[in-house]
């Protein structure tokens, strides 16, 4: 959990999207949560990895993302760990999700939940799916960077 340059708090990060996907546009939503979800996501508890979004009825909907359950509560009370939860976005941002989704084949993927004035939010991202040369490219691109760097430091 660290703390950004523009004052929010990063509780769970998705780096795996990042690799599996070309991120094209990225919005950021406010999500519906129980109580014990809140107390859980503050103890940084939360797996973005497998989840996605869905528009479905005018309505975006976060699926398979994984809350723990909250320890200090008794099972009465702690939510589902994997329930699909209701994203809050603005009417116009949902129009345009609905025609790019659609139309052009893209996918809904949640990049980062952080804190923002007391609030969590989500950040997703429109999202292409990548293929395996493309990988390829990114992990080249990467190696050479890092490569650069090394010897750099070495004069």
């Amino acid at each position: 959990m660290s703390k950004d340059s523009n004052g929010y708090k990063i509780l769970t990060d998705n780096r795996k999207a990042r690799y599996l996907y070309e991120i094209l546009d990225t919005y950021e939503a406010g999500i519906e949560l129980k109580g014990t979800e809140v107390k859980s996501i503050r103890a940084g508890r939360s797996n973005l990895q497998d989840g996605y979004a869905l528009v479905r009825d005018g309505e975006v909907w976060l699926i398979n993302v994984h809350i723990s359950p909250y320890e200090n509560t008794s099972n009465f009370f702690n939510h589902d760990p994997r329930r699909t939860r209701k994203l809050l976005l603005h009417r116009q941002e949902i129009n345009k999700l609905i025609g790019q989704v659609e139309q052009k084949g893209l996918t809904l993927v949640p990049l980062r939940m952080y804190l923002k004035r007391g609030r969590v939010k989500v950040m997703i991202g429109l999202a292409r799916g990548k293929k395996l040369h493309d990988k390829r490219e990114t992990i080249r691109r990467r190696d050479d960077a890092r490569s650069m760097q090394r010897a750099l430091k070495q004069f």
